[in-house]
């Protein structure tokens, strides 16, 4: 089906850039900031593969249990490290999405399972609960929504700054300043993903 196809093959290039950019942070961004971006390079990867388009390449049956297995540990970690705030419940959240979505990969979870969110066929094709899905669902519609919030008023702002040096200035502070606003646009897009990834289960 060339609509699955499509969104999967979109998704992999989505969550791998993202990932990449990521873990750039991860190695020369603020020490504060490079456990939650290292976290955010494993769940863009982590998404990205697992959006991988059966026609590309169909992932071992067992594959769900290494997701389990790897997002469990991250969610481990979030859990602990949620008493110091920050990003930690959000990568929760997601982790435990992440484990979620690998069971309902698994073989006998649900019918036309392929492997990958990209190669599901028919609505409903995928093991999953649906309340719990549902909840997932609004929790990374509000996450983006918050999220494009924040971000807007930066831009308007940077758009309206100054007569003459608008344009120009802002290229300095994509390089230096608004490294925030990047991480913030990478957060925002791997939200965007994982609501699009539960929409198949």
């Amino acid at each position: 089906m060339h609509g699955p196809a499509l969104s999967g093959w979109l998704l992999m290039l989505l969550c791998g850039v993202t990932g990449a950019y990521c873990l750039l942070r991860a190695r020369s961004g603020p020490t504060g900031e490079r456990g939650a971006a290292r976290a955010e390079a494993v769940m863009g990867f982590g998404m990205a593969a697992m959006a991988v388009p059966a026609a590309l390449f169909t992932l071992p049956d067992r594959m769900w249990v290494v997701y389990a297995v790897v997002f469990g540990g991250a969610a481990v970690r979030a859990l602990v490290g949620a008493r110091r705030g920050g990003h930690h419940l959000h990568h929760l959240v997601g982790s435990l999405a992440m484990v979620y979505m690998a069971v309902a990969m698994a073989p006998g979870a649900g019918q036309g399972v392929h492997g990958g969110h990209g190669a599901h066929t028919t609505p409903g094709a995928a093991g999953g609960i649906p309340l719990l899905t549902g909840v997932l669902l609004a929790y990374f519609a509000l996450y983006v929504l918050r999220s494009a919030g924040r971000l807007i008023p930066a831009d308007a702002v940077a758009a309206g700054g100054g007569s003459g040096g608008g344009a120009s200035a802002g290229v300095p502070g994509i390089a230096g300043g608004s490294r925030p606003e990047l991480a913030m646009a990478c957060r925002l897009t791997m939200g965007l993903a994982m609501f699009a990834m539960l929409l198949t289960l």
